[in-house]
């Protein structure tokens, strides 16, 4: 019989970039050991920061990923007209649509079933985002 449960959680604050947050998501989701299969879902409540799932390894990718969408949406574009909150912020609102709003990720005998080299990433557009809350929902099976 297929159960749910869902939780909402805060990541800390992060400066700008992309972070590993997997790490920080399970420790707050001590109640994952309890499902034998299933699926968790990873919604984050804002528009300037996304999540996406990549190299968990080597920290040079998510610097790689922070220059590239810098270079594909570049700040201070005469064409912005969403500009009271600062210069980052529209461009944070476009990076973030690139990007996903939620995460759908297997469980396996209560553990995440990543790939060896994957790990979520909070990607934060913002110079000073703040902290940011996600929910996470498990459907599955105990």
């Amino acid at each position: 019989m297929s159960e749910f449960f869902q939780k909402e959680i805060k990541l800390k604050a992060r400066p700008r970039g992309f972070h590993l947050v997997t790490d920080e998501i399970l420790e707050q989701l001590k109640e994952l050991r309890h499902f034998k299969t299933g699926f968790l879902q990873i919604f984050i409540k804002h528009t300037s920061a996304g999540l996406t799932i990549n190299e968990n390894a080597d920290p040079t990718v998510r610097e790689d990923f922070e220059s590239h969408f810098n270079k594909m949406v570049p700040e201070d574009q005469p064409y912005y007209k969403h500009t009271l909150e600062g210069s980052d912020d529209m461009p944070a609102h476009i990076k973030a649509s690139l990007l996903d709003t939620s995460l759908q990720i297997p469980i396996t005998n209560g553990k995440l079933n990543l790939g060896t080299w994957q790990g979520i990433y909070l990607c934060e557009h913002r110079n000073h985002g703040g902290s940011r809350k996600l929910v996470l929902t498990i459907m599955g099976e105990k």
